[in-house]
């Protein structure tokens, strides 16, 4: 829950509000310094008293300490739908603090278990919104959906990652997409205007256009993927790739890429420039200056072959260019003409 606090903190602050987050959560000390240490982090302002162990008392302090900011994040104490205490604890912090929204935290995880809890949490404060953390689009994720429904409120954010910025909006054709394995390139685009150069990807583009590939326009692409996230979470996005690939084939693609940019940066410029020069000898020696075998060496070679024909074919597809400029185009990349 800290971590959400901390990823929604990051959210407004990127919207141009300032922010403050309170710790609030006396049940458990190290969730105070879970959320200083991410309120430095991100460089918020942050509210907590570790001597005081009155929820209540905490929350009005920090509301007041933090007066003037325009949002302002309360955390409390995690709770089960049983726990009665907790249950009443968290009914005085909202009389306390008063707040514009209650906001439901729930583990997508847990599934249909979500119902209960989203009830009880519900029933003792009137939940306003709803974010689910650990929703990656598996069964699991959509039981969790169909609990929160029982609050009548709308799931605003849904955390798909450890990282800062791994919180989305929640939209549900998105994740309807994900679910069937169909992919998701608004989210892919959106990303990648986040992550990515611009001047780098319009550069990138024009190259690809024109049908230039070599192994530096391959490196090139590799680290802005990189950039974007961990591999497998953005080849998810890609329609068509989900449901051809296996969740360990997936997995397997982040240490692929990584081996790739060794491999490459034990090349000469001559042979990143025209691969055709790596031959049997070039590629032990490129294999031993990497620490990789000759296997690794050839299976990049093979990858760069396949995605240097289909970027060939793509280029002299006048129809196919022009459909990918015009999207590229309305997501403000500049390629130039057709």
């Amino acid at each position: 829950k800290p971590t959400t606090i901390g990823k929604l903190a990051r959210y407004f602050q990127k919207k141009g509000l300032s922010v403050g987050v309170v710790a609030a959560d006396t049940h458990r000390p190290a969730a105070h310094d879970q959320l200083e240490q991410l309120a430095d982090s991100i460089k918020v302002g942050f509210w907590g008293d570790r001597g005081e162990k009155d929820a209540v008392r905490v929350a009005k302090a920090g509301v007041k300490a933090l007066e003037g900011t325009d949002v302002v994040l309360v955390d409390t104490s995690g709770r089960h739908a049983l726990e009665a205490e907790l249950i009443e604890e968290i009914k005085a912090v909202a009389k306390a603090v008063q707040p514009d929204e209650t906001i439901l935290v729930l583990d997508a995880a847990t599934g249909q278990q979500a119902g209960p809890q989203a009830k009880a949490f519900h029933e003792a404060v009137g939940v306003t919104s709803v974010v689910l953390t650990k929703l990656d689009g598996s069964a699991k994720g959509g039981g969790a959906l169909s609990a929160v429904a029982e609050t009548k409120a709308p799931i605003v954010f849904v955390g798909v990652g450890e990282k800062i910025e791994d919180l989305e909006k929640f939209e549900p054709p998105r994740f309807i997409s994900r679910l069937l394995g169909m992919g998701d390139l608004e989210s892919l685009l959106e990303k990648a205007q986040e992550a990515i150069d611009e001047e780098a990807a319009e550069e990138l583009a024009k190259k690809v256009m024109s049908g230039k590939f070599t192994l530096h326009e391959m490196y090139e692409q590799i680290e802005m993927l990189g950039k974007m996230g961990p591999a497998q979470k953005v080849l998810r996005m890609i329609p068509g790739v989900a449901e051809r690939m296996k969740e360990g084939d997936l997995d397997n693609t982040q240490g692929k890429l990584r081996r790739f940019l060794t491999i490459m940066d034990s090349m000469t410029e001559k042979e990143m420039s025209d691969p055709k020069l790596v031959k049997s000898t070039r590629v032990t020696r490129i294999a031993r200056g990497a620490g990789v075998t000759p296997r690794d060496v050839k299976e990049l070679l093979k990858h760069y072959d396949m995605s240097r024909k289909a970027i060939k074919g793509f280029a002299g597809n006048r129809k196919m260019r022009k459909q990918l400029m015009k999207q590229l185009e309305a997501s403000g990349v500049d390629v130039g003409e057709p």
